[in-house]
């Protein structure tokens, strides 16, 4: 099946669906003797793990990561590296009564138009499951960069409608929300806790910001930084719509307020949200994206079958109430990838 790699010297494929038997990623093109173990990849991919939140399904899945090949007496080797992580706690039975069902705001109807077959347990290949492979990727991109000193950071910004008023980034480790204003991540709490009762789902709004980005990375004029970034995070499922700098809100200013005035010192202002012309400029890269509420919940929707006919469906089983926070780490991974492999780019012309 295409579609499931990228980049382009810092190259990743995932593979796997969300109850078979395991989901993983190959990474070709890491440079050789960059310090990385299973540790390392751990630590992000607890980050993503089912649990750590209210808003969490009640699936159980370790996440455990294998490396399998690339890496020798922890240090990458140049090779390909696959890393591994087996599902453990897949239970398809929920899923068996509405087999030819498509339902509503899933991938169901346009991977059978697409294939003419589709995996219906837990949405298969579509499931956010597969995402479990891009932030191990996203790890081993993350100790690439931590060489030249590179830090991305993503937290929840607006949840279930509930706005963070503030940006105290050493907040977003105190709740389970990852939020940077601890007065809004209480009124999320409660939102969330609302919506469950209800059987329904929250979207929300994460932020990520790339701090420590070298001047120059992005290709002009089709492989731009900001046209990367936004199709890395666009191609998470549960993603609709992303922002760079002042973004939409840059089409109600003039000229001479988006402008960023630059100094001796720098840029006074970030409305290009470090980046112009589709290359860093060394400021702080800021995005925002957009992600839609939870398409699984247990309220009667219309929809039709396999043959056409009207019918209505719920989605039983164990499913998130928001893809926030758990989707958090996932877009700081497909940032940190999307970085990664402009680097390798630059330094190849230098």
């Amino acid at each position: 099946m295409p579609g499931n790699t990228f980049g382009k010297l810092f190259r990743i494929t995932t593979w796997g669906e969300s109850h078979g038997k395991g989901v993983g990623v190959v990474i070709d093109g890491c440079p050789p003797k960059i310090p990385l173990d299973e540790k390392t990849i751990q630590k992000m991919l607890d980050q993503r793990r089912p649990g750590g939140s209210i808003a969490s399904t009640s699936r159980k899945e370790p996440d455990q990561a294998v490396i399998m090949s690339g890496v020798f007496e922890n240090k990458t080797t140049g090779t390909p590296i696959m890393i591994l992580v087996k599902n453990k706690d897949a239970d398809s039975s929920s899923y068996q009564s509405i087999a030819d069902l498509f339902r509503p705001g899933h991938g169901d109807y346009t991977y059978q138009a697409k294939y003419g077959i589709r995996d219906f347990r837990g949405g298969g290949r579509a499931s956010a499951r597969e995402t479990v492979a891009r932030v191990a990727a996203g790890a081993v991109a993350g100790a690439v960069l931590s060489r030249i000193g590179t830090e991305i950071l993503a937290y929840t910004i607006e949840l279930g409608g509930i706005k963070a008023e503030m940006r105290d980034l050493d907040e977003i480790t105190n709740n389970m929300f990852c939020c940077p204003d601890s007065i809004a991540a209480e009124k999320m709490e409660n939102r969330v806790n609302e919506v469950r009762k209800m059987s329904n789902s929250v979207g929300g709004i994460v932020e990520i910001i790339a701090k420590g980005v070298p001047k120059g990375l992005g290709d002009p004029v089709f492989d731009k930084l900001d046209a990367n970034l936004a199709g890395a995070l666009m191609s998470i499922g549960a993603v609709k719509g992303v922002e760079i700098g002042a973004g939409f809100h840059a089409a109600g200013m003039l000229g001479s307020e988006n402008n960023d005035p630059i100094t001796q010192d720098g840029f006074e202002t970030n409305n290009s949200g470090g980046i112009l012309a589709g290359i860093s400029n060394g400021d702080h890269i800021v995005i925002r994206v957009a992600v839609k509420p939870i398409p699984s919940i247990a309220i009667d929707q219309k929809t039709v079958d396999l043959f056409n006919k009207p019918r209505t469906v719920s989605t039983k089983g164990r499913h998130d109430i928001s893809a926030i926070p758990r989707i958090n780490v996932v877009c700081r991974a497909m940032v940190q990838i999307v970085i990664a492999d402009h680097l390798l780019r630059q330094n190849a012309i230098l």
